[in-house]
């Protein structure tokens, strides 16, 4: 599947897309390998490789329009391209301060203006791929950790029961600039 995904991300340029970093296809790759160590189920690990493909809010060049989720659905099935689409939807300046706080999170799509409640147990999923995209980012352009790595963590230590043990522990490590030796 995700040789699949590799193949459509090239056709469609994702080499080629300047990213923080780096290039845009390098990025994605190293999203969903990140995803691979911390064990997210098969789903997450797709939508990391493919987060970008709607564009998110705070990287608004999407490789395919919202009119090409069928044919991304054709790729990597519905429920990674489900959460793909949710990723790139989210209003992050509505739901961001909610993380760890609300529950339920009202999530508002960017695309549609629309709210509806999500539950943390549902959030999960989010949490561990925005700490995954951001952490990649931090990890590989240092003005981008300058700039936002200590937002980053207290984000990331507010949501942290939404974050899985091996996602904390990269957060406080590159985020904080801590080796954790005990991570609970």
């Amino acid at each position: 599947m995700h040789g699949n995904a590799i193949r459509l991300l090239r056709r469609l340029g994702a080499e080629t897309v300047p990213h923080p970093g780096g290039m845009l296809l390098d990025h994605l790759i190293r999203v969903r390998d990140r995803l691979t160590r911390w064990k997210a189920s098969p789903a997450l690990r797709t939508a990391g490789l493919c987060h970008a493909f709607y564009g998110t809010d705070g990287f608004p060049t999407g490789l395919l329009g919202l009119a090409g989720r069928d044919l991304l659905e054709e790729v990597i099935g519905s429920e990674a391209e489900d959460l793909v689409y949710r990723y790139g939807a989210c209003n992050r300046a509505h739901v961001y301060p909610q993380l760890g706080v609300a529950d339920p999170v009202e999530f508002r799509d960017r695309f549609t203006g629309r709210t509806a409640p999500i539950a943390a147990a549902e959030l999960a999923w989010f949490a561990e791929l925005t700490a995954a995209n951001e952490l990649d980012l931090a990890d590989h352009d240092p003005d981008f950790a300058v700039k936002y790595g200590s937002d980053l963590l207290t984000l990331f230590t507010r949501a942290r029961p939404l974050l899985s043990v091996a996602a904390w522990t990269d957060c406080q490590t590159i985020l904080a600039g801590k080796e954790v030796a005990d991570a609970d």
